[in-house]
């Protein structure tokens, strides 16, 4: 469509070749007969009829116009983030254009502009005569006819088929009589409906001043950084010159050999000055204004216009989202080209629900702690490094900061290393990446389906350290056996042992999780997760195998976020919105997309959920996260850390706002733990971040107690463990399984029961523990002996009882003569078992006369 504009210089002005004497003189002879086009009243009556056979009224549809995105500050007022238009235009009632322009327009283009009523026949039989003598077009066509052929051309410019945009500019540009006669006909009707205030303004509007720039306000701002109300005589003489011929007559063309700044915009001077020479013979100004103005040099302020979310900043992904969701809203059209293309011209405002406050406190964090790129000080190697932060507010959806760690780019490819087009923190489909793996954030969701089915926080699993895990219930695809490749090891090599689902959850145990994972349905975690949102940033489905059950999906940060947000909100999800408001270019307001809430979890559920994550903050891995915000409000959150250290996470929340931080490997891998930033250790960058963010939210939005968990939840239904020492392995298994416990072979122990036997429980015999709970059995391997008593012997007796065992003496002083030379302390005490050859301590008395 830029072609046609620079080919068709005359769409906004000036009167458009007859190609033919004969057609000019078919021409001039309809007009001839129709001296109802000449006249100004009469040009609206009845004898208009000769062209019945023509349309006879042409619709003013809205023009393309710049939309915007917004950000609304504290006060209320509305931020700019970002314009958007394929013509930058912005309309403008004609009382905010300066005088000076409406005269130039009336007095440069159509000096009877008041007088006829639509088609002047001077300035038409003038223009035709003109362009057959080859001599300079100054006008034939009346402003109304141009207004009308500028319309005819926007409404093949909307078009999104090329084809058919081709053919629509030919109709409405051909050099016949017939598309003469009906412009015509159209200028008239155009009169008939409108005043001429109305047709003025329009045509003010509608009007092409170079390349993408249209309309009296957007040429005003762009070529003298003014508005259309405050333009100069000169500048106002000068603008209005460029409509004649866009691309002869612009003042921003460095092409140009007759127009530069060099020697003076020579070309829009002439034209300039005969505009100002008509406003003089019309009086519209007085002969000193205009020997000023013709005296005063073209000096242009360029001010160029901005286009697209790099205009946003630091925020400029989250505008990126905003404009991804406004290709799925169907308020904007039927498919997601069409939608953009209506967007860009519809002069929408989109007010989002980005906080200025924490997108600021956002894009700092990460600019602290996490380098745009990283240059390995020792190899020299280049680490493509990724650092991101989403947050959501708690309850609405409502996505209020969103940031990374790259430059923001519209190119198809990126100037460098640090600045990409690809935002890290959403879906692919939402203009983003394939994900990342969040590690064991993803924890959250198997600690919630153990909650669901009835589990208790304080209920045991087998979380030892093997290299065989067996088989995994999956009512989806069948049980799932893994064999020896299957045998994750735990972040800080914790051997395992038989952990509750609390204490891995605070210290992010993978074995125990992978133990919960044993007692449940890898179908029903996947799905819990689902619950909660979430899904893959790529669009496949969620893998659920037992190692998903560490956090192996890729997902997008974004998903993370409203997932913890879903949590603290009682278990109730609410989609990610980022749109608050829309209003079109009348001003109407127009509904936004909505955010969907689902209970992905009954509210109890959610409640032991934050109970363990809780502890996660005072006590567990996120303590240092925890530690570092201020003001303190109740807070849950999870760590994450991937296979290598290759990707670190702190995602967490309050009751008001859900927090997710990371720094990943967007490609290659890097041990984060060997690396540093200026900052420090790269792994503990997310505690610095998270921190810094959450204190801004906390000090600015607040929180709630979380609801309190039930003791079913936390400690389960309390039951009595049986005491199966001396039992066989087979009877204490019986025994144990029929109480409603689990039961686990925690191996051979030194015992003095005989061998074979059990020797001991965990939690042990006549304990209280949760039901379902798992109870590990040690067998005796028949090594130990119990003491027996030797107090009150003497040290040879003492001795010979002891025999097998080293006997070792110590003296103390007794003023009782009968203890002399007896044993009167025994350690270990009579009755601990201990293995022979062990040694026993013994006191003997030594009597000293009082």
């Amino acid at each position: 469509m830029g072609d046609y504009k620079r080919t068709f210089g005359g769409v906004v002005g000036g009167l458009f070749g007859i190609v033919a004497m004969s057609a000019a003189a078919g021409l001039l002879v309809t007009v001839a007969i129709t001296p109802a086009l000449a006249v100004s009243s009469l040009a609206t009556t009845s004898t208009i009829n000769v062209f019945e056979n023509m349309p006879n009224y042409l619709k003013i549809d809205q023009l393309s116009q710049v939309s915007s995105i917004y950000a609304v500050q504290n006060d209320g007022t509305p931020y700019k983030l970002a314009s958007f238009y394929d013509q930058n235009r912005v309309e403008v009632p004609l009382q905010a254009t300066s005088q000076f322009v409406r005269d130039a327009v009336v007095a440069g283009e159509d000096p009877r502009f008041y007088e006829h009523g639509g088609v002047d026949l001077q300035g038409t039989i003038r223009g035709a005569l003109s362009t057959f003598g080859d001599g300079d077009v100054s006008g034939g066509s009346s402003v109304t006819q141009q207004y009308v052929k500028n319309v005819l051309v926007q409404k093949c410019e909307v078009l999104s088929d090329q084809e058919a945009l081709d053919a629509c500019f030919k109709d409405a540009t051909k050099t016949t009589p017939e598309r003469k006669l009906k412009e015509m006909r159209l200028a008239i009707g155009v009169e008939k409906t409108y005043t001429k205030d109305e047709i003025l303004q329009g045509y003010l509007n509608i009007t092409g001043f170079g390349g993408t720039v249209y309309g009296i306000q957007a040429a005003a701002e762009y070529y003298y950084s003014a508005s259309a109300g405050t333009l100069t005589l000169p500048q106002a003489a000068s603008l209005i010159a460029i409509v004649n011929n866009p691309e002869k007559f612009r003042l921003d063309n460095p092409e140009s050999e007759t127009n530069g700044a060099a020697n003076g915009y020579a070309d829009n001077k002439v034209r300039r000055d005969y505009i100002l020479g008509e406003m003089l013979q019309y009086e519209k100004i007085s002969q000193e204004d205009h020997d000023a103005a013709v005296a005063s040099v073209i000096a242009p302020v360029i001010r160029e216009p901005s286009t697209g979310c790099q205009t946003a900043g630091g925020a400029a992904y989250f505008c990126d989202y905003v404009t991804q969701v406004l290709k799925t809203d169907p308020t904007f059209g039927a498919d997601e080209d069409t939608r953009m293309l209506n967007f860009r011209r519809g002069g929408y405002q989109i007010y989002t629900t980005l906080d200025l406050d924490m997108q600021s406190a956002s894009e700092a964090a990460l600019a602290e702690n996490v380098p745009q790129t990283f240059t390995d000080p020792y190899t020299g190697a280049v680490w493509d490094v990724g650092g991101v932060a989403t947050s959501v507010q708690v309850g609405t959806g409502r996505v209020i900061s969103m940031a990374q760690n790259k430059i923001y780019t519209q190119e198809e490819v990126a100037p460098g290393p640090e600045y990409t087009g690809i935002n890290y923190n959403t879906d692919f489909s939402q203009g983003g990446s394939s994900g990342f793996q969040p590690g064991s954030t993803y924890k959250v969701f198997t600690l919630a389906e153990w909650l669901k089915e009835g589990h208790a926080l304080g209920e045991r699993v087998d979380s030892s350290v093997k290299s065989d895990w067996g088989t995994f219930p999956d009512s989806c695809d069948g049980p799932q056996n893994y064999g020896a490749g299957f045998a994750p090891k735990n972040d800080s090599n914790e051997s395992g042992r038989n952990y509750t689902a609390l204490e891995s959850t605070i210290g992010s145990i993978n074995t125990g999780f992978i133990g919960m994972a044993k007692k449940l349905d890898l179908c029903k975690i996947r799905q819990t997760a689902e619950a909660f949102g979430v899904h893959r940033a790529n669009g496949d489905p969620l893998q659920q195998g037992a190692s998903s059950v560490l956090g192996t999906n890729e997902i997008a940060p974004l998903t993370m976020a409203v997932a913890f947000a879903g949590i603290a909100n009682n278990g109730s999800t609410c989609s990610a919105i980022v749109i608050d408001r829309i209003t079109g270019a009348d001003g109407a307001e127009i509904a936004p997309p909505t955010s969907t809430c689902t209970q992905s979890v009954e509210p109890a559920v959610a409640a032991g959920m934050a109970y363990a994550m809780k502890r996660v903050m005072t006590s567990g891995t996120a303590s240092p996260s925890n530690g570092n915000t201020y003001p303190h409000v109740p807070m849950i959150g999870k760590t994450g850390t991937t296979d290598g250290n290759k990707d670190t996470w702190m995602s967490g929340a309050s009751t008001k706002i859900a927090t997710v931080v990371g720094v990943v490997s967007v490609t290659g891998d890097k041990n984060q733990r060997n690396t540093y930033f200026e900052s420090g250790q790269a792994s503990t960058a997310r505690h610095k971040m998270w921190p810094d963010i959450m204190s801004v939210a906390n000090a600015k939005y607040g929180g709630d107690e979380f609801a309190e968990a039930s003791s079913n939840l936390v400690q389960g239904v309390q039951v009595t463990v049986p005491d199966v020492r001396g039992q066989s392995i087979d009877q204490a298994r019986n025994e144990i399984e029929s109480d409603g416990f689990g039961f686990l072979d925690g191996g051979v122990t030194d015992s003095e029961l005989p061998a074979g036997t059990i020797a001991r429980s965990e939690p042990a015999g006549g304990d209280s523990t949760s039901i379902g709970g798992l109870v590990t059995v040690f067998t005796s391997n028949g090594s130990q002996v119990l003491l027996p008593d030797v107090v009150g012997q003497s040290l040879p007796q003492a001795k010979g009882t002891l025999n097998g065992f080293t006997v070792s003496t110590m003296d103390q002083t007794v003023s009782d003569k009968n203890q002399d030379g007896k044993v009167l302390v025994m350690n270990p005490v009579a009755g601990s078992p201990a293995i022979p050859g062990g040694t026993v301590v013994v006191v003997i008395g030594k009597y000293k006369a009082p």
